[in-house]
């Protein structure tokens, strides 16, 4: 069969095109198997019931397809021979009963070939999919392949009427409309960085301190790694203000206006300043990985650990260990955040992951926005997409053999899951929408978790959103880049966002997302604290670091003071004690308080449904209904009692059942 011909029984995506493909395959998993056509293309394998049309207008719309990058192993068996590894410089001597597709989101696929003889289709499918996955097509050579082809009967429903757009912070105009949602009245959106020109890894537009100008600003680049300096990620409504910032750099020596623009940057107008380590009691990124790896291991089907032995294995991995301290030290950040109004900010050598991972996990915690499924959305964009966390070395999509490879990204959806299963009312989302989160991560066709930075994203090909433009106070906007024909304004194309659910997930699995008991989008809870300008703070104001529940004054807090301060500790209890406002009064509390998890060892449990998905035994009840759907079905049987009580109130009761 032609290449032409193999295409026109498989539909996929615009520049998709089918290698190989084998009639009368099985898929077998836990609830029995399922008889249809197995295709290999240059972007994924693709695996058709026979009840079903050989296509589909999604991209990796069904449970069994699996994008090429996203295969971490494959192997071959079969009854006359061990099974063999395949790679593309492998060599296939025998013709296989059986293909199990090992992908990174822990899933594994097994496909069955009919046992009637020898079948050629098998063993040229096999060789298909292992050289493929080598050579597969990348964002950057095969631009086309996933333009959006709306389906007319799901335009209507996109997002929620009660709930707001998803911010990218691409524009000045997220950046801004989020920091008037937060209330942050001393801090501004600052343009020193729209070029790039001064910090490659950060975005476009930073959270500054009002008071300072950007010429100020411009000069304490220098003194930090990768030249990230301490900026807003979130204000309390208490007053107390989170920043993130990158070590300070040892070169640097900070002149006298330098020194005092830092340190208004990292006072942001407060009289006390608390750097957090992320690195002191958190994990490293080789950690991270060894345990990410062990973990696997011990969740496939064919692990060698007995029954008896798994859960001391578990913990042999440490994985679960590794989510414990990100959620503990979280939780003490928030309380300080809470407690005291002082300035936190979480200070990491290249400000790009655990930093990430930490500031994320507190927004969650203290802000209910944050917990609704555009503010967590929108979260994501800010604080992991345009903060520059690097998901193409990270997520290893890559090329094979990439450096780098750490679950930093993994390792935060399961701390999200450990507090959704503890709070499962106070999120807007459920376990379903941060499965199909996780198991997008890995698919390298998506803009949102492709690249390592923004500014890599923009030079990709790439085009600004939208109304994503800014003029500067003279008036002056760079004009729009001419196409090689002499036209301007060309409309690019450009890879979809994650956001865009539609591509992969049909109405009824969406529906599945959201948690209708959750919290809704809207404005800040009324009655908090009056947000107190920042960043004008003058001299030097007490600098503390958070190491084991405690805060400790260091000798040189900061590398420019050598002024030595006692060595005590102080409980975060005792900086609960308010600071006064400008009359002498005591700030008001906020209104509504934080989540406080509980990080003991029985708290925190393995993920089932997202670990153990290839054994088929855990994953009963994974396609029961959703809260959506209850809901809906909760709704009927009111309205129908409703129906049965009598119009007279004082009637005799409804006839009982």
């Amino acid at each position: 069969m032609s290449a032409a011909q193999r295409g026109a029984a498989f539909r996929g995506v615009p520049g998709e095109r089918v290698l190989e493909q084998a009639a009368g395959v099985r898929q077998r998993g836990g609830g029995g198997s399922v008889r249809g056509t197995l295709y290999c293309t240059n972007l994924r394998l693709a695996f058709v019931p026979g009840a079903q049309a050989p296509g589909s207008r999604t991209f990796l719309h069904s449970e069994y397809d699996v994008a090429l990058p996203c295969i971490r192993k494959l192997v071959a068996a079969s009854s006359f021979a061990k099974p063999k590894e395949l790679t593309a410089a492998s060599s296939l001597k025998f013709v296989p009963e059986e293909l199990a597709v090992h992908c990174r989101d822990f899933r594994v696929l097994r496909f069955h070939f009919p046992e009637s003889g020898p079948q050629p289709q098998a063993f040229r499918v096999a060789t298909a999919i292992a050289r493929a996955r080598e050579t597969a097509a990348w964002p950057a050579q095969a631009e086309t392949a996933l333009e959006e082809e709306e389906d007319e009967e799901e335009d209507e429903e996109d997002e929620d009427e009660d709930e707001g757009p998803t911010l990218l912070f691409e524009s000045l105009r997220d950046w801004e409309k989020e920091l008037k949602r937060q209330g942050a009245a001393g801090w501004r959106v600052s343009a020193v960085n729209e070029r790039f020109d001064m910090a490659t890894s950060l975005p476009r537009y930073l959270w500054v301190p009002r008071r300072l100008l950007d010429k100020d600003l411009k000069r304490a680049f220098a003194h930090f790694e990768e030249r990230r300096l301490p900026r807003l990620c979130w204000h309390h409504p208490g007053g107390s203000d989170l920043l993130r910032a990158a070590g300070f750099h040892a070169a640097s020596d900070p002149q006298h206006d330098d020194v005092r623009c830092l340190e208004a940057l990292m006072l942001a107008g407060h009289a006390r300043c608390v750097l957090v380590e992320a690195a002191a009691e958190l994990p490293s990124l080789a950690e991270l990985q060894l345990a990410h790896l062990k973990l696997r291991a011990l969740c496939l089907p064919e692990s060698p650990v007995a029954d008896d032995k798994w859960l001391s294995a578990l913990e042999g991995t440490r994985w679960l260990e590794h989510v414990r301290a990100c959620v503990r030290k979280a939780s003490e950040v928030v309380s300080l955040l809470a407690g005291a109004r002082c300035s936190v900010v979480l200070q990491e050598s290249d400000d790009r992951d655990l930093n990430c991972l930490l500031a994320s996990l507190a927004q969650l915690l203290a802000d209910p926005h944050a917990r609704t499924l555009p503010g967590f959305q929108s979260l994501l964009q800010r604080e992991w997409v345009a903060a520059g966390h690097p998901f193409g070395r990270r997520l290893g999509l890559g090329r094979p053999g990439a450096r780098g490879e750490a679950p930093v990204f993994l390792l935060f959806l399961d701390c999200t899951w450990q507090l959704v299963r503890q709070f499962p009312a106070c999120f807007g989302f459920t376990e379903s929408y941060l499965l199909a989160l996780h198991d997008s991560s890995f698919v390298p066709y998506f803009s949102t978790f492709l690249f390592n930075c923004q500014r890599q994203r923009s030079r990709s090909g790439q085009p600004p959103v939208s109304g994503q433009s800014y003029t500067p106070v003279g008036g002056w906007q760079e004009p729009p880049a001419a196409e090689p024909g002499g036209r301007r304004d060309a409309p690019a194309r450009r890879l979809p966002s994650v956001w865009d659910w539609r591509l992969r997930y049909s109405r009824q699995q969406r529906a599945r997302f959201r948690n209708p008991a959750g919290p809704r989008a809207g404005p800040a809870p009324a009655g908090t604290a009056a947000p107190q300008p920042g960043g004008g703070g003058e001299g030097a104001g007490a600098v503390w670091v958070l190491a084991k529940g405690a805060l400790w004054p260091q000798a040189q807090p900061f590398p420019w003071r050598a002024k030595r301060l006692p060595r005590w500790a102080l409980s975060l209890e005792s900086l609960g004690e308010p600071e006064r406002g400008p009359g002498g009064s005591p700030l008001p509390a906020p209104a509504r308080g934080p989540l406080l998890p509980c990080a003991a060892g029985p708290a925190i449990r393995l993920w089932h449904r997202c670990y153990l998905r290839a054994v088929p035994e855990s994953q009963r009840g994974r396609f029961a209904p959703s809260p959506a759907g209850l809901a809906e079905e909760l709704r009927l049987l009111q309205e129908r009692l409703r129906a049965w009580r009598p119009a007279d109130p004082h009637g005799p009761p409804p006839p009982s059942r």
